[in-house]
């Protein structure tokens, strides 16, 4: 790997920006130059939000995204908004409850239950983030699974760290 740029997009409250943070910090304890950025809606839930994560073998000259090469769209609305930025054959993962494909894109797709398997294991939509993060992990391999373990208890608070943990596992064996 030499670059690999990732966007994460949802709606505020989805947790699409606590993702890329895990992930950027994850990549950081892989060893990897990182740049991590955010935007999202003037609402605290339900405006457009994104996360941009940048990682590198080499120093990183441009802090945002051109052209992703993975794509997490966590709604339809965000998923219409980004897939004209994919890198031709890059990887899509959407939530396949929340997203109908356009029938143009030329990526490799993965449309998982990500919101769901939340749900229904544990008991609570708010783990969709970190179920999503475990299906990029093992389909990508853009950071290790124990640095994004690791990233994960040093990012959420403690009382919520063994769930998010389940969400990851429950994301990684999709």
């Amino acid at each position: 790997m030499t670059k690999v740029e990732v966007r994460i997009c949802g709606l505020g409250g989805q947790g699409v920006v606590l993702a890329g943070q895990i992930l950027g910090r994850a990549a950081v304890f892989d060893g990897k130059n990182v740049v991590q950025t955010q935007s999202y809606g003037a609402e605290a839930r339900g405006s457009a939000a994104k996360s941009e994560v940048i990682i590198s073998n080499e120093k990183i000259g441009y802090p945002m995204v051109k052209k992703c090469d993975i794509l997490v769209a966590m709604t339809q609305s965000t998923l219409d908004a980004n897939v004209k930025d994919m890198k031709e054959n890059a990887v899509l993962i959407t939530d396949e409850n929340l997203i109908k494909l356009p029938p143009e894109v030329k990526a490799k797709t993965y449309q998982l239950p990500m919101t769901k398997m939340a749900q229904v294991e544990l008991g609570s939509e708010m783990y969709a983030n970190v179920v999503m993060l475990g299906v990029v992990a093992r389909k990508t391999n853009v950071v290790s699974r124990g640095a994004l373990e690791k990233a994960i208890k040093a990012s959420v608070k403690a009382d919520t760290a063994k769930a998010n943990l389940r969400a990851f596992e429950i994301g990684f064996n999709l």
